[in-house]
């Protein structure tokens, strides 16, 4: 099986490095791209969404940006240890009637030794805002 560079345990710079690769990734809005960080069995706990496998993975995410447009994303490191990472995140987009939201979060993950990401939590709160008020 390939691995997923960097491998847990994290420190400073490999989190951040996993941190940025992740936000590229879904930064991309390419579900199969976003997909391949994680587990073919991967957990999440998405707002109020159970999702697991892959395959669900890539499912949610095509229909997230269908109606997400406009997606840009920034994440933060939170915290690290041993084979977990916790972000700090916000992303903003705009509904198809053209109402932006910011989006604000936090994220648990938990990765295996061949660093994909097996479980996934997300809390996510969002903000209706004006055009003009976009920092993304």
């Amino acid at each position: 099986m390939e691995k997923k560079y960097p491998l847990p345990p994290f420190n400073k710079e490999t989190a951040l490095e996993k941190i940025q690769l992740a936000e590229d990734a879904w930064n991309s809005q390419d579900p199969i791209r976003v997909s391949m960080a994680y587990a073919t069995d991967t957990e999440w706990r998405n707002r109020n969404q159970f999702i697991n496998g892959r395959a669900e993975v890539q499912a949610f995410l095509a229909d997230k940006w269908k109606k997400e447009l406009n997606y840009k994303l920034k994440k933060e490191l939170w915290a690290y240890q041993d084979h977990r990472i916790a972000v700090r995140f916000e992303y903003e987009y705009r509904t198809k009637e053209g109402q932006w939201f910011r989006a604000y979060g936090n994220e648990n993950w938990e990765f295996d030794a061949d660093g994909y990401m097996i479980k996934r939590y997300a809390s996510i709160n969002d903000l209706a805002i004006n055009e003009t008020d976009r920092k993304l």
